[in-house]
């Protein structure tokens, strides 16, 4: 595995985003991964690395973004929204000569709609929004302050809100309230039923699941070899 800069001009960002590459520079198939967001892809990192090995076993190249504005982006988060990390993975996708897309939980949103390929577990912006909104008020309660859903929202779309440690822009939480998935793109839909495994993404810390992961890449080698 390496760990590569490619070209992208988000905006407030330096002009190049990293990925994580692996797998066979001629491998025939070639995964553009879109992770899950925010802290979702925190605590399914390992798991998406996992299955990232297993495919370079089976001859199958696999690339992992950094969205513009998490992880290790230099871009600053609060300048993002939905459109800009659509602009970003099609970058990517044309950048590494991807064939196929992989989207985890939210990042079906914003994962190119062109290539075919897999969303796991997907959901919209709603879903996406509304558990770090819960979070907050929860953490709010707890220190004696009242703060509503409905208030945050409100001041969000105004000016932009802290939300379970990561600056969100106006224009995001916008975006976020309306984005739903597009039933149009040449994706297959996967569950945790299809595969097994756990829901990685609702613990409270980042781990690991090797059967989810093992049975995720057999998945993929297996519908791409019909």
């Amino acid at each position: 595995m390496r760990i590569v800069a490619w070209p992208c001009a988000a905006p407030g960002g330096s002009g190049e985003e990293f990925a994580l590459v692996t797998g066979p520079t001629d491998a025939a198939a070639r995964i553009l991964i879109v992770p899950a967001l925010f802290e979702e892809f925190n605590r399914t990192r390992r798991m998406l690395v996992e299955t990232m090995r297993t495919l370079a076993g089976a001859r199958i190249a696999s690339v992992l973004l950094d969205l513009p504005g998490c992880n290790e982006s230099l871009a600053a988060l609060d300048a993002q929204n939905i459109g800009t990390w659509r602009d970003a993975t099609a970058a990517a996708a044309a950048h590494f000569g991807a064939t196929h897309a992989l989207s985890l939980r939210g990042g079906a949103l914003v994962a190119p709609g062109t290539l075919p390929g897999w969303r796991f577990e997907p959901i919209d912006g709603p879903q996406v929004l509304r558990p770090m909104l819960r979070a907050r008020t929860v953490s709010a309660r707890e220190e004696g302050l009242a703060e509503t859903m409905e208030g945050l929202l409100e001041g969000g779309r105004e000016a932009g809100i802290e939300l379970a440690g990561y600056r969100l822009g106006a224009a995001m939480i916008g975006d976020l309230e309306i984005a739903l998935l597009s039933p149009s793109w040449p994706h297959v839909i996967l569950t945790l039923d299809d595969l097994g495994g756990s829901a990685l993404w609702l613990r409270s810390e980042p781990g690991e699941d090797a059967d989810l992961s093992a049975a995720l890449a057999a998945r993929i080698v297996a519908d791409l070899a019909r």
